[in-house]
């Protein structure tokens, strides 16, 4: 009985074998060619945008229940003389 099993779970990882061959695809990846001034507007303009950054933005208050949550997780208490915060507030 047990040449039996080892025979039909040899087919069956041969037949696994032939569907794996059957499926494997080969993909190429083609990159069609680009006009360089429009690349170099593009990555201007991208620089433009998610290069900003605000001089000097206006500090924002949280609304009451974010600082309710906040001091009733103990996310509030802050020790100004910890010096691994220091360089926060030089």
């Amino acid at each position: 009985m047990g040449n039996k099993a080892a025979k039909q779970e040899r087919e069956r990882s041969e037949e696994k074998r032939e569907a794996r061959k059957a499926r494997e695809v080969i993909l190429v990846k083609v990159v069609p060619p680009l006009d360089r001034t429009y690349v170099r507007w593009l990555a201007r303009d991208l620089e433009r945008i998610y290069g900003f950054a605000p001089i000097n933005p206006p500090a924002l208050e949280p609304p009451d229940h974010y600082i309710e949550y906040m001091r009733l997780n103990g996310w509030l208490d802050v020790d100004l003389d910890d010096p691994d915060l220091a360089h926060l507030f030089k």
